[in-house]
């Protein structure tokens, strides 16, 4: 993990405007001061970097995917979902803090650049949760132009000039000629090559979403051929967490409550207990009650199941894995995730596997599975790549399985990107809680805000007229 220090960074934007010009103390108070664009850089990575990891990845996607069980304290795990707005109003109010940046003093190019990578990356989180989404005429402000139209998903990924992926290899361009620089980047340390190798591994990401619907991967091909794609652990797009307040991780502060919620699932017990896989113990802690009589062990629980169900099977919670201390005991023991180079390289698994790109698959399913092993700084076993459940010795249903499973794993709090995977792939296969309100359907997507409804009401009804309907299981246009 890197040392950088978060909490000093938003103490010096505080000392800077407290200190900066002191013959000009007697300036107007009233009257706005001059902000860096390093100042709205810093603030973008770190608030997305913390709701994605926390609230959407551990407290939302976490149940989706099936990696935590709830005990009814969070009824996401039953699949009421609602409309998550407030992550919906923060992406919007990030995106006007990247728009912004372009009027300040001090930018150029290369903050140009990097401003392109965070929308593109903030525009795919808003799609890929609720579909059309407003999109090019999203930050209109300056126009006064309050009703933006919905954007289709298809143009949002594939418009050759103004699309997701477009403008990511258009950023990339610009950051491999510019001689400018930039600062406030407090998730690479202002190294233009990862914002590179971040922007290209995202474009993989992204060919991978929409790859039901495109038959040309020769661009794939290529990021997969040139050496610009992230190639270790020390390229991961991550925001280290803090020992000391404000910049702790959250569930370090938060109330009992939710960390007893977040009980091990039973389809992560059965998976990493069917591997023999040490990292159950990097997620959990054995029960209390196996500690207490000293016979340490895992064990998990049924999604989606109501407290009266609980009652009536006999489930005692003290006997359920709680999360590991890392998560709960140390503030610093995680990293605020947007992307891991695990990730990467299982996306390249399973083109390869797929018939996509040419490539060896086995190689990158390996060095997915050691570089989250890596990550966890926990030591892979010396059969473990042997072992008949994990080898990719089958026909490429069984290896998609076994790759994407190990995919789904290494994507445990990092937003939403698990439920993303399964809701393309259908793996692993989750089975609806027992006491689920979605009539035991997987959703696909979150509502539509209701403010959109009143705002931007005309806009929002052709929106939900062409998905199907403004419900939970409209399937976007990548899982057709």
């Amino acid at each position: 993990m890197k040392n950088i220090s978060l909490i000093l960074i938003f103490f010096g934007l505080f000392v800077v405007s407290c200190t900066r010009d002191f013959d000009s103390i007697n300036d107007n108070p009233n009257e706005p001061q001059e902000v860096s664009p390093e100042f709205l850089l810093t603030n973008v990575i770190a608030a997305e970097s913390n709701e994605h990891t926390y609230n959407q990845g551990l407290r939302l996607n976490n149940y989706l995917a099936q990696f935590n069980a709830d005990v009814e304290f969070e009824r996401i795990d039953r699949y009421e979902l609602g409309s998550n707005s407030g992550y919906w109003n923060l992406i919007y109010s990030l995106l006007a803090d990247l728009e912004s940046m372009e009027t300040l003093p001090g930018y150029n190019e290369t903050y140009d650049g990097v401003a392109e990578i965070l929308r593109s990356y903030l525009f795919s989180q808003l799609t890929d949760m609720w579909g059309d989404v407003p999109y090019s005429e999203a930050i209109g402000f300056a126009d006064f132009n309050f009703t933006p139209i919905y954007d289709t998903q298809e143009s949002i990924y594939t418009d050759p000039e103004n699309g997701i992926i477009a403008r990511l290899d258009a950023a990339v361009a610009k950051l491999q000629n510019t001689t400018e620089s930039i600062r406030g980047d407090i998730m690479f340390g202002n190294d233009l090559t990862k914002w590179i190798r971040f922007a290209n591994s995202l474009q993989v990401r992204y060919y991978l979403r929409i790859s039901k619907k495109i038959s040309d991967f020769s661009d794939l091909q290529q990021l997969a051929d040139e050496d610009m794609l992230m190639q270790s652990n020390a390229d991961n797009a991550v925001v280290p967490y803090l020992s000391s307040a404000p910049n702790q991780f959250p569930l370090f502060s938060a109330s009992t409550g939710i960390y007893q919620g977040l009980k091990m699932s039973g389809t992560v017990e059965q998976t990493l207990k069917n591997w023999d896989d040490p990292r159950i113990a990097v997620f959990f802690n054995p029960t209390q009650e196996s500690l207490l009589a000293g016979t340490p062990e895992f064990k998990g629980m049924p999604n989606g199941l109501s407290t009266q169900t609980i009652s009536e099977m006999g489930i005692v919670l003290n006997d359920v894995s709680n999360m590991s201390d890392r998560f709960r005991a140390v503030p610093d023991g995680v990293d605020a995730q947007l992307m891991l180079y695990s990730e990467v390289q299982f996306a390249l698994a399973e083109a390869v596997e797929r018939g996509y790109i040419t490539g060896n698959a086995q190689t990158y399913y390996e060095n997915g599975i050691k570089a989250h092993f890596d990550y966890y700084s926990t030591e892979v076993p010396g059969d473990y790549f042997s072992r008949e459940v994990i080898a990719l010795n089958g026909g490429m249903n069984e290896n998609l399985e076994k790759i994407l499973t190990q995919k789904w794993l290494s994507l445990f709090m990092v937003g939403h990107e698990a439920w993303f995977n399964i809701r393309r792939t259908g793996i692993p296969a989750l089975i609806p809680g027992l006491d689920n309100f979605n009539d035991n359907q997987y959703p696909s997507r979150y509502l539509y805000p209701e403010s959109e409804q009143a705002a931007n009401k005309e806009n929002y009804d052709q929106a939900v007229s062409r998905i199907g309907g403004d419900h939970i299981n409209a399937k976007c246009w990548w899982e057709l």
